[in-house]
């Protein structure tokens, strides 16, 4: 039974040391980009560049900031002060708690973090479930946003099983110790096979890999935080999405009709359809990740949300 024991021990000190090593290197070869701001005490970490009206860029599962900084913000940066959070659990945002971390919670701490900046009324843009997250920040906070992008956004409950990996990593216990085999053990090659397909029917830019850093979410805090997140959107979708319908600020969506992620017919067209003040972008052929392979049309997205905002201010003045 000792010899069992010392065994068991010995393995998991590896595990973790193992864990250890590879988050020191992603923290070195991927550090923070930006600053950190503090909301009650809990740091978020953002970037911001340009001036302007207030653009707020939020990212999606699995993300961080450097998925807008490899190309978007410098095109916006000229008559928009861009600012890009990084959402809690991910990239370099502690995560608000091991479970239990609602839509709600997220969007009030980038709210929050986004009033400590002195951002006010910002255009926010989300892609996938950064799309959920500036929705729920849209609905409970309606009177402090100039107008919404959603960009491929998960918005609305789905039919199926969910995913039963992330199911079990965010449980107690054995997620936990799951979060730390995965990060100790899976590769460079599993992200970049899972960043292809994020992108797929159309190939990633060249050097996006390189860049983004998404194996910093095989840290375990992370593929905790991320799992968890993912297992309850759903659920924080059937209680967030009855509420679209008494938006009434400019909302722009983008959506690619080939995205087999978020499905356009399930998120994308019932907004279209219940909210008045919504106008739908359909792209044809374009899969999950149109702000880099249709980045033109996203653009122009952004820049009609601007547009239509400041006409309904003049119009309310």
């Amino acid at each position: 039974m000792i010899t069992v024991l010392l065994v068991l021990a010995l393995g998991a000190g590896a595990v973790v040391w193992r864990v250890n090593v590879k988050r020191s290197a992603l923290m070195e070869r991927f550090p923070p980009e930006g600053q950190f701001v503090s909301v009650d005490g809990h740091p978020v970490h953002y970037v911001q560049r340009g001036s302007g009206p207030d653009l707020v860029l939020v990212h999606g599962a699995s993300g961080n900031t450097r998925d807008f900084t490899f190309s978007l913000v410098d095109q916006l940066t000229d008559r928009f002060r861009v600012t890009v959070f990084d959402r809690p659990g991910l990239g370099h945002t502690p995560r608000l708690a091991p479970s239990g971390v609602t839509l709600n919670d997220q969007a009030a701490l980038l709210a929050g973090a986004a009033e400590a900046l002195g951002i006010e009324r910002p255009i926010l843009a989300g892609q996938s479930f950064g799309g959920a997250v500036v929705m729920a920040w849209a609905v409970s906070r309606p009177d402090d946003v100039a107008a919404v992008v959603n960009i491929a956004g998960a918005t609305y409950p789905w039919p199926g099983e969910l995913d039963q990996l992330y199911a079990r990593l965010a449980k107690p216990g054995i997620g936990h110790v799951m979060a730390y085999l995965a990060g100790a053990f899976l590769s460079d090659g599993y992200v970049q096979t899972q960043v292809a397909g994020a992108f797929a029917p159309q190939p990633e830019p060249q050097g996006y890999g390189d860049y983004i850093g998404a194996a910093m979410v095989l840290r375990p805090e992370s593929l905790r935080a991320n799992a968890q997140q993912r297992t309850d959107l759903r659920e924080h979708l059937r209680a967030l999405s009855p509420h679209y319908s008494d938006l009434t600020m400019p909302i722009e969506i983008v959506h690619g009709d080939a995205d087999d992620t978020v499905g356009l017919h399930i998120h994308s067209e019932p907004m279209a359809r219940d909210v008045a003040s919504a106008r739908l972008t359909v792209l044809s052929g374009i899969g999950h990740m149109p702000h880099h392979v249709a980045e033109g049309e996203v653009i122009a997205a952004i820049d009609r949300a601007a547009a239509r905002a400041t006409t309904q201010a003049r119009l309310l003045d």
